[in-house]
């Protein structure tokens, strides 16, 4: 006697039905672990009163992608360094760039890397915080590693406007405490001379410690800056490579850099222990 195989099938179909539902029938940006499905399009680029380096807004045509929901972290970083022995360019040279809270200025920190980004002799970087001190050169050999790739600066702000063109200041609006609530990690008083520490971080902070953006995505804005793609200045194409973002060294005053629109540029063999990156998943 056959074994009946209706019943098989109706069980194997239905989680499958529910799983394709969740696929496909969500309309805008979806999830997808911990990448999110960003929208292409006509896109908008830029500022109307920004700096003179964020002007004039720009037209792109874009196709989606997916961005991860939050920077590469310590932990993952780890992951790239004990599979390939990769020795980063902080390591090469022996030095980074550290930001030193007695002097107020930045210096070139002997023994400072991902894992000690502050120097030796200092806090260790902590698992669930975003790996900095990595150059442009660092973050693409772990894409590599990866299957991946940096977003473009276009394709990195597009996201920070929540998929939609959005004009606001920051991801969540242009309130930097929107009903007294800290947002983001950046800094609070006269940089650099104090820094009241109301967030509760002198430094980076856990990916996921502050609220996300109205799409999902954390760290928009503030804890560190995130290398993408792009060159900073058309003219020089080799030079500077564009971040984007802001850190917990930025406050409004004086950096702006945690402003959707902002941008700087630095060298791809640069190190800072404010700066860090994110992935496009191919």
């Amino acid at each position: 006697m056959k074994k009946p195989i209706v019943n098989i099938k109706f069980k194997l179909t239905i989680p499958f039905i529910i799983f394709l539902s969740i696929l496909i029938g969500c309309e805008g940006n979806q999830s997808n672990e911990d990448f999110i499905l960003i929208n292409g399009g006509t896109v908008d680029i830029g500022s109307e009163n920004g700096l003179p380096s964020e002007l004039p807004i720009k037209k792109y045509s874009l196709e989606s992608f997916y961005l991860a929901t939050h920077p590469v972290t310590v932990r993952q970083f780890r992951e790239f360094i004990h599979a390939t022995d990769y020795i980063t360019e902080a390591e090469k040279y022996g030095d980074a760039g550290v930001f030193s809270y007695e002097q107020k200025r930045w210096l070139l920190k002997k023994g400072a890397y991902w894992e000690y980004p502050s120097g030796p002799n200092q806090q260790k970087a902590i698992d669930d915080h975003p790996v900095t001190q990595v150059s442009w050169n660092d973050a693409i050999a772990y894409t590599q590693w990866k299957g991946e790739r940096l977003p473009t600066e276009v394709e990195w702000e597009h996201a920070a406007r929540n998929g939609n063109n959005s004009r606001t200041k920051y991801p969540w609006g242009d309130e930097i405490k929107p009903d007294g609530m800290h947002r983001a990690n950046v800094w609070q008083g006269e940089f650099p001379f104090f820094n009241e520490n109301q967030d509760g971080f002198l430094r980076t902070s856990s990916v996921k410690q502050f609220p996300p953006s109205p799409i999902g995505l954390y760290d928009m804005a503030g804890n560190v800056w995130e290398w993408t793609d792009s060159s900073f200045n058309d003219e020089n194409l080799t030079v500077m490579k564009t971040i984007k973002g802001g850190s917990f060294l930025c406050e409004p005053d004086f950096c702006h850099g945690f402003r959707v629109s902002s941008r700087m540029g630095t060298t791809p063999d640069t190190s800072l222990m404010h700066t860090g990156f994110r992935t496009v998943k191919n």
